[in-house]
């Protein structure tokens, strides 16, 4: 009956952690921050185009 696994000598691994630390957090929520910012920049800049807000599209440059 072999139906699970001892992992032995793995619970004391350094540097081994179950959750990120709190600048690994800080870290990514940064980066996701970021990449939110440029999401909502895109959808800006396609309501101004399909506003035909855009530089050049009025026919005043």
């Amino acid at each position: 009956m072999h139906g699970h696994r001892h992992f032995r000598g793995r619970h004391g691994f350094r540097g081994h952690r179950r959750f990120p630390s709190r600048e690994e957090w800080v870290r990514k929520l940064e980066e996701h921050q970021r990449d939110l910012e440029q999401e909502i920049a895109d959808v800006a800049d396609v309501i101004r185009h399909l506003k035909g807000d855009e530089p050049g599209e009025t026919g005043t440059v």
